[in-house]
């Protein structure tokens, strides 16, 4: 038409969120974490490294180290370091799941692992205080890309579900199975961050919290269904 104001006949352009691509990205980065610690986990023996720094009598709470001081100034995280905090806070929320659980079954633990699970939710809680307030120094938001996606060593709501089914004579044993396969996958991925992470004060508390681990596991070792080398998918 003539006289008319031009059109704009240039093909419109759209730009994908960065939210999708930075959650592709670290998808990415904890597929090869997984693939690596995995490896490194089924060579060296899940859970089993650092039984030096505790005696096989000891209680986890004597022997895990004191929580470091929170960050004080922002920290610098590289894409294994984000990849792994948004991997083991979901593991630890899955474990507080199961733990939350077996406390509201009057007959389905005995005092002693029940004991024990107290100290893990204690010493879980206290982490994940820890992984979120680096996250928070680091400037990076929290994303849950895990949810729905059966990884080595996560407490589901499938398996969560078949423990609420089970009778109250087997949830002892099957909650020491899931706790073991939690406690000796978070080993392995430790092992991965101070291998291959950036952040100091991270690879620091990836430290700690394997040294944990290998108390955490000697101390379930007597409880029923909580021995044996967990089966990795």
């Amino acid at each position: 038409m003539s006289g008319g104001t031009p059109v704009d006949r240039r093909p419109t352009t759209t730009t994908r969120p960065a939210f999708g691509a930075r959650a592709g990205r670290i998808v990415g980065v904890v597929a090869t974490l997984v693939v690596t610690t995995v490896a490194v986990g089924l060579s060296q023996g899940w859970g089993r490294t650092d039984q030096t720094a505790s005696s096989p009598t000891a209680s986890p709470s004597a022997t895990a180290p004191s929580a470091g001081p929170a960050p004080t100034a922002p920290v610098v995280l590289n894409s294994t370091d984000d990849a792994f905090i948004q991997l083991l806070i979901p593991m630890n929320e899955g474990a507080l799941a199961l733990i939350d659980h077996v406390d509201t079954r009057s007959a389905g633990a005995d005092p002693s692992l029940r004991a024990l699970l107290g100290e893990l939710r204690a010493a879980h809680q206290a982490e994940l205080r820890d992984l979120r307030g680096l996250l928070a120094a680091g400037n990076v938001p929290e994303q849950n890309i895990h949810e729905g996606h059966q990884m080595p060593g996560m407490v589901t709501d499938a398996s969560l579900a078949e423990l609420r089914a089970a009778p109250d004579t087997e949830v002892p044993s099957r909650a020491a199975a899931l706790v073991r396969a939690h406690l000796a996958q978070t080993v392995v991925l430790c092992r991965g961050e101070q291998t291959a992470g950036g952040s100091p004060e991270l690879k620091a508390l990836a430290g700690r919290i394997q040294q944990a681990r290998a108390a955490e596991l000697t101390a379930l070792d007597p409880q029923p269904g909580a021995t044996g080398t967990p089966q990795v998918d």
